[in-house]
């Protein structure tokens, strides 16, 4: 017998595992728990602090929904206005000094007049093209070529891509596109540059939310805090040492055995498969490839720069620094560092002199956020990186050689991006079949490896439907039809739906009684 024995049990507290718990909490059916080796809930989506009162996300995340469930949830966890502030999406790239507004491939009537032909060139070429041309493109560097032309694809779209993926573009599917990258439209793109006029802003996340205090990380640990304290177990004795999955049963690293009927993992799924031990899935699951990713702070004295001014996030596509994006992560939040009363010493200046005096002095202060990639094909120099970075900051006129750090950050992230590899769904379409025959969900950026699918809301959402299909056998969307959920407004789900929902408005009609709760399912009846 085991020392725990649940219905569901979930692996990992970010957005994907807490997307699974509240749903099964709100469902009030099959018994749960959810375990987490980190003592705070967030996963990728989580937040640090420097010892100088910095706060940097593990990664540029920001806050769009496309499912009002996730909106409810997240209203729940943080439901006062001052909790959050709203954003305009101010986005450049850097090219030639130059920065183009985003999409680059929309703007290139901000680009010097000989790259400009080059592009409408490129861009013409390509619509001839696209006129005679039946088949899909085979990889995505021939999707940037169908639609860009080779101008705008070696300006901007390959090099770029590059530094993102850490692999050519060549090495990579294009069925994951979708909305992540903007088509460029012929006509207005030569109107714009006829007119030298800037193409209005693009995409999804054109708007976002972001969380005034504690980062995105504290979105999550204030879901978490939703959750009922006796179903989640955190920290050391949430730490996972091995999956048996014919046996049905969980060892944690303190010994602790878990038996379940469904398993909902939220693990890198090459990851799960070495805990379980399951040499045909592990072989399977080598043909998966990924990129580290490296989130670099500068913490920097002084009042924000005007040349800075409202810039949200800046992409990076030249080789005059390792920084593939830049967020000004002071800007989403006055919260997001020290105040200006906080005294603290000087480090170092910009060029990485030391400065004349390290008494610690006031602010204001400000802060940049950067991400750089790594992997087999793009090797990175990590000893030398922050420093690499920091003279990448200059390169770029981030910032200038006199400039007072008062605080950096460096960490890596061993499983960064998911890569939309040509081997993808060669794998996945046999890997994630073969888990669920044996009971177990690999859901979650890592968990089904689809980038496209990646978003928080889409994490959070892709633990939510797996919760259901356990449940009542509901299908999947997010999971298995991306550019469906991604082209609707998905407002099937509410949180304000369900028996807890229920019971909590009995509550506040009767007082303190409570209506009765539904029946516990019994393990058997989970399907």
């Amino acid at each position: 017998m085991a020392d725990i024995n649940v219905d569901v049990l979930v692996i990992g507290a970010g957005p994907t595992g807490l997307g699974a718990a509240k749903r099964l909490n709100q469902i009030d059916g099959p018994s749960w728990l959810i375990v987490d080796s980190s003592s705070k809930a967030g996963g990728l989506a989580s937040t640090d602090i420097t010892p100088e009162g910095f706060l940097y996300d593990v990664g540029g995340h920001v806050i769009f929904s496309h499912y009002k469930y996730f909106d409810d949830c997240i209203n729940e966890a943080l439901p006062k206005e001052d909790d959050w502030f709203t954003h305009e999406r101010i986005s450049y790239v850097r090219y030639k000094g130059l920065w183009v507004p985003y999409p680059f491939q929309n703007n290139i009537s901000m680009l010097p007049k000989e790259d400009q032909v080059t592009c409408m060139e490129g861009l013409i070429d390509a619509a001839l093209e696209h006129r005679v041309t039946n088949t899909k493109p085979k990889n995505f560097d021939e999707w940037i070529l169908r639609n860009t032309g080779e101008g705008i694809a070696n300006m901007f779209m390959r090099p770029y891509n590059y530094k993102v993926w850490a692999v050519p573009t060549t090495d990579m599917q294009a069925a994951w596109l979708g909305e992540r990258v903007a088509a460029p439209n012929v006509k207005l793109v030569t109107k714009n540059v006829i007119l030298n006029k800037v193409a209005g802003n693009w995409g999804p996340n054109a708007t976002f939310r972001f969380p005034a205090r504690d980062g995105t990380g504290g979105i999550w640990i204030a879901v978490a805090d939703t959750l009922p304290d006796e179903k989640k177990r955190f920290g050391k004795k949430g730490k996972v040492s091995k999956v048996n999955a014919e046996k049905k049963v969980v060892t944690m690293t303190d010994g602790t055995t878990i038996s379940y009927e469904k398993l909902i993992s939220t693990m890198a799924v090459d990851q799960l498969v070495e805990s379980m031990g399951n040499k045909e899935l592990v072989d399977l699951s080598k043909d998966l490839y990924y990129s580290s990713t490296h989130v670099i702070g500068v913490g920097l004295r002084g009042e924000r720069p005007d040349r800075i001014g409202d810039k949200c996030w800046l992409y990076f596509p030249e080789d005059n620094c390792p920084f593939y994006r830049a967020t000004i992560f002071s800007n989403y939040s006055p919260y997001n560092q020290p105040q200006a009363d906080v005294k603290l010493a000087t480090q170092q200046l910009g060029d990485g002199s030391k400065p004349q005096s390290t008494e610690a002095k006031e602010g204001p202060y400000w802060s940049i956020m950067l991400e750089v990639s790594q992997s087999t094909k793009k090797p990175v120099d990590e000893a030398n990186l922050l420093k690499d970075c920091i003279q990448g900051l200059i390169n770029t006129e981030m910032i200038k050689p006199e400039d007072e750090i008062v605080s950096t950050y460096h960490r890596k992230f061993d499983h960064g991006y998911p890569t939309p590899a040509l081997e993808r769904e060669g794998v996945l379409t046999k890997l994630l079949p073969k888990l669920q025959d044996m009971d177990i969900l690999s859901r979650g950026r890592f968990g089904s490896w689809r980038y496209e699918v990646g978003n928080q809301d889409h994490s959070f959402m892709l633990g939510v439907e797996a919760a259901d299909h356990i449940v009542n056998g509901a299908v999947e969307l997010t999971l298995n039809y991306p550019d469906f959920v991604n082209g609707r407004k998905n407002e099937e789900r509410r949180l304000n739906q369900g028996p807890v929902a229920a019971k909590k408005a009995g509550s506040a009609i009767n007082g303190t009684q409570e209506l009765p709760s539904h029946p516990q399912k019994s393990s058997k009846q989970v399907q």
